[in-house]
């Protein structure tokens, strides 16, 4: 049976808004055929329950192995070594061996446990925004978006003062991976290099300096014979970047639709009480993580109708089916009062991310330190200039220019409504979801 002419997931016009071709696609279908900028060819789910049934198909594993000649001859993933040395961690992961590390990050990502450094991750926002110079303007991105979850996940983790202060923006990257015949290639492997070079400096520092934090508990279960080197290595790697770089992509999302809806921002200063509520709505409208990555079928199998060879990559557009009008009512309308909310930002099944918890507070602490103490805040650059990021997967902007009315902002560390948006019994701080399901971990 000929196989449909697969549909070109690329170029700046889809990055700037993929929406009106997944409102095509959503119509069409659940599974479509489409073609990724690196020459891959590959099944995209799109539709809410679909991508919900999906994610939850024991049938899809996410092991690279699985992936078929035709695939691995185009895909846009890490040469070797790298690729056998820092890709086998959890995404790329079945059980059993994806159960037994998970368990081993879980504590450190505990609901509980990243609540009670909120007032530690608001110092650190603050901290941020007392060192942008006056006059009323800056790069959202390069002063606070780029800089805050990094802030924030050597905290949790454990990452030595003297480390953080290494860490090479640029390294993160290696995320936005480059075909085998891309121009880019060299530069690519040479931040994979010097990324290797820094976690072995991470794994060194750790059994020099032995503790009960995050980094120093994965050292402790490698020197133990519970994980390989090579994965050691993956769950840093993992950490490091896959830890942040969505969270600097979804604050500047995340500004990017209040920017565009200056009546929302305003109420949400006006309302702190519903930060919890808006973020649940901004992960929504538009979600970091606009595609999962590869999951494979062992064998031949149906997939919603559809006939998918053993191999062939399957990939769920979350950003699909956060809009999708049979679960979303008015799904293009940002709606602060959406509730139920169940949206598919952190996947689902046993790949929701288990980060999430954290996510979500930091998602609040930024958004509401920079809404409360920047007001009038606006873009300073027309919209139609932004340039959106050209990672495959992802979605989110290099540079936000922004501006706002100087000589204005709050004293440092007010929040007007912090603490009612800490207590607030609709937040899902805890992994409790607006409809008061919990998300599968």
């Amino acid at each position: 049976m000929t196989q449909p002419d697969p549909v070109p997931l690329h170029g700046a016009d889809y990055k700037r808004d993929p929406y009106p071709l997944y409102e095509t696609l959503r119509a069409e279908g659940p599974v479509h055929r489409v073609r990724f900028p690196s020459g891959v060819a590959a099944w995209l789910v799109t539709g809410y329950e679909a991508a919900h049934r999906a994610l939850n198909d024991d049938r899809l594993g996410k092991h690279h192995s699985r992936g078929n000649a035709a695939w691995r001859r185009h895909a846009s993933i890490m040469p070797e070594p790298q690729h056998s040395q820092l890709q086998v961690h959890l995404l790329h992961q079945d059980p059993p061996k994806h159960t037994t590390m998970r368990r081993l990050v879980l504590d450190a990502f505990a609901p509980r446990r990243v609540e009670a450094l909120r007032p530690r991750f608001r110092a650190m926002a603050d901290a941020l925004l007392d060192a942008v110079p006056a006059g009323g303007g800056m790069d959202a991105v390069a002063c606070f978006a780029a800089r805050f979850p990094f802030q924030v996940l050597s905290e949790v983790i454990g990452l030595a003062p003297e480390l953080a202060g290494r860490f090479d923006r640029d390294w993160g990257k290696v995320v936005q991976p480059v075909g085998p015949e891309d121009p880019g290639r060299p530069a690519y492997e040479a931040r994979l290099r010097a990324l290797q070079t820094y976690i072995a400096d991470v794994v060194a520092h750790q059994r020099a300096h032995p503790s009960e934090e995050l980094l120093g508990r994965l050292v402790a279960a490698r020197d133990s014979g519970a994980l390989s080197q090579e994965e050691l290595d993956s769950m840093i790697f993992q950490l490091l970047v896959a830890g942040q770089e969505p969270v600097t992509n979804q604050i500047t999302t995340a500004l990017v639709a209040l920017l565009r809806h200056p009546g929302e921002l305003e109420r949400l200063r006006a309302e702190p009480e519903i930060l919890p509520r808006a973020v649940e709505e901004l992960l929504r409208y538009d979600s970091a993580f606009e595609l999962t990555t590869w999951r494979f079928f062992a064998e031949d199998a149906d997939l919603h109708g559809t006939r998918v060879p053993a191999g062939d990559s399957v990939i769920v557009s979350l950003c699909a089916a956060n809009r999708d009008p049979e679960r979303f009512p008015d799904p293009d309308r940002l709606d602060f009062d959406r509730s139920p909310n169940p949206h598919l930002a952190f996947g689902h099944g046993i790949h929701f991310c288990p980060g999430a918890a954290l996510a979500r507070i930091e998602l609040q602490v930024a958004i509401g330190t920079l809404v409360e103490r920047l007001p009038g805040l606006r873009l300073a650059m027309p919209e139609d200039e932004l340039r959106w990021i050209p990672a495959v997967l992802a979605r989110g902007v290099n540079e936000l220019p922004v501006t706002w009315t100087p000589g204005s902002c709050p004293v440092t560390g007010r929040h007007g409504g912090g603490a009612r948006a800490e207590t607030d019994a609709d937040a899902p701080g805890e992994g409790v979801r607006r409809d008061g399901s919990r998300p599968a971990l």
